[in-house]
């Protein structure tokens, strides 16, 4: 047998182990930026915040991820993964230490920015993962990733709900800085080497990924779609630790972290959106998840005061965002197999613009219209999701992700 042969073999995963430990580690990255959503009301105590004010650390974590997305993931196309990864671990772990450390509101949004920066790692992995997975498998192997990053966020919200009510806020974000260590080793010890195939200097990555925007309209409408379904996301679960502590609830943290086991429907289903996009298209499930998100918004809207109603909205909410997310990376990821990595830059990049709009807009919209004005803006960006969706039919690139096998890795 060649070396080739054995260099390319020893990239794949023998079995369900690489993609398991793969899983795990985006699974532990993607909580670090969800902790604070159950904590963000004792979190402004703390520091004598306004719900306003507090919202804008939700932004800026999200800036942070945007940061990384341009700075850290096109590496992934240039550098050796392993070591990649596992210097974003360490970088995170970092982090969390310093959240756990800030005493006042600035040194919390410079740690919270570095946070969000290394959550980028989760983006260099699902390309990876993707890289490894069989053709014909592409969809379900993404789907199995974000159902590890799905219950990352959901065991992210719940427990930092019950520890930060018991042991206070802090004590989350130490214990998250040594889980994430402990994956750093992990992923270093137990991942294989994996090379790019055609390594190029970080600026020629900076100008692909401007001319991969400009030649595919796929990934564009998939940029903007995901946009729109991240900002409605970050709407709701900024605002709603705040809602949570309102008549008729008046819940704590603890209950609030809660609301993250609405997540289970998102991870449960993850693997399913992923083999329906490679089946029936990926522009078909994206207007089912557009469709679902807007349904989830309007039982919200006019059941939210119902605590059966609240936990139905979000689950719906959580299912439909996430179907979108998971089809639209088993749809970019085809357009161009030796540029995934900048083929989720750019995806990615917007999708945390959403978020980091959505964060700060829906806290606003908290402020100043209480909870039917958060559920009205989250509906007004997901029909501007669907009219970009509506749009797309009259491409041609986009209109021929209706065929199936172009969530699975086909060239478009």
């Amino acid at each position: 047998m060649s070396t080739a042969v054995r260099k390319t073999k020893a990239v794949r995963p023998s079995g369900r182990g690489v993609i398991l430990l793969l899983a795990i580690a985006a699974g532990c990255v993607v909580a670090n930026m969800y902790y604070a959503q159950p904590l963000l009301a004792d979190i402004a105590r703390s520091f004598h915040l306004s719900v306003a004010k507090i919202g804008s650390f939700a932004m800026v974590v999200q800036i942070g991820t945007v940061f990384g997305m341009l700075v850290f993931v096109p590496l992934g196309d240039s550098h050796e993964r392993r070591a990649l990864i596992t210097f974003l671990l360490c970088s995170a772990s970092a982090s969390l230490a310093l959240i756990a450390f800030a005493t006042g509101p600035i040194w919390l949004c410079i740690a919270g920015f570095w946070v969000g920066a290394t959550g980028a790692t989760v983006h260099v992995i699902v390309p990876l993962a993707a890289h490894l997975a069989p053709q014909g498998k592409r969809g379900h192997t993404v789907g199995m990733i974000f159902s590890g990053m799905l219950l990352g966020i959901l065991l992210a919200r719940t427990a930092s709900g019950f520890l930060g009510e018991y042991l206070g806020w802090r004590s989350v974000y130490w214990a998250a800085s040594v889980v994430v260590l402990i994956a750093a080793v992990l992923v270093r010890t137990r991942l294989p080497e994996s090379r790019p195939e055609h390594p190029l200097a970080w600026q020629e990555l900076m100008r692909s990924i401007l001319e991969l925007t400009r030649r595919h309209a796929a990934l564009r409408e998939s940029a903007l779609l995901g946009a729109a379904f991240f900002c409605a996301m970050s709407a709701f679960w900024t605002t709603l630790v705040f809602f949570l502590g309102t008549p008729p609830y008046h819940y704590g943290a603890s209950a609030a972290g809660l609301f993250g086991l609405t997540g289970a429907a998102g991870a449960a289903g993850a693997p399913l959106v992923g083999k329906f996009s490679d089946s029936r298209g990926p522009r078909r499930t994206l207007l089912a998840a557009l469709s679902l998100a807007i349904a989830a918004c309007a039982v919200l809207a006019l059941l939210g005061h119902h605590l059966s109603g609240l936990l139905a909205g979000a689950m719906l909410l959580d299912l439909g965002v996430q179907s979108g997310h998971v089809a639209n990376q088993a749809r970019i990821y085809g357009l161009a197999p030796e540029a995934r990595s900048r083929l989720n830059t750019a995806y990615m990049v917007s999708f945390f613009t959403g978020g980091a709009i959505g964060s700060y807009c829906g806290a606003i919209a908290w402020k100043y219209f209480g909870w039917p004005g958060v559920c009205g803006f989250s509906v007004t960006v997901l029909a501007f999701g669907l009219a970009v969706w509506t749009a797309g039919q009259y491409s041609g690139e986009t209109a021929s992700d209706l065929k199936p096998g172009h969530g699975s890795g086909a060239v478009v």
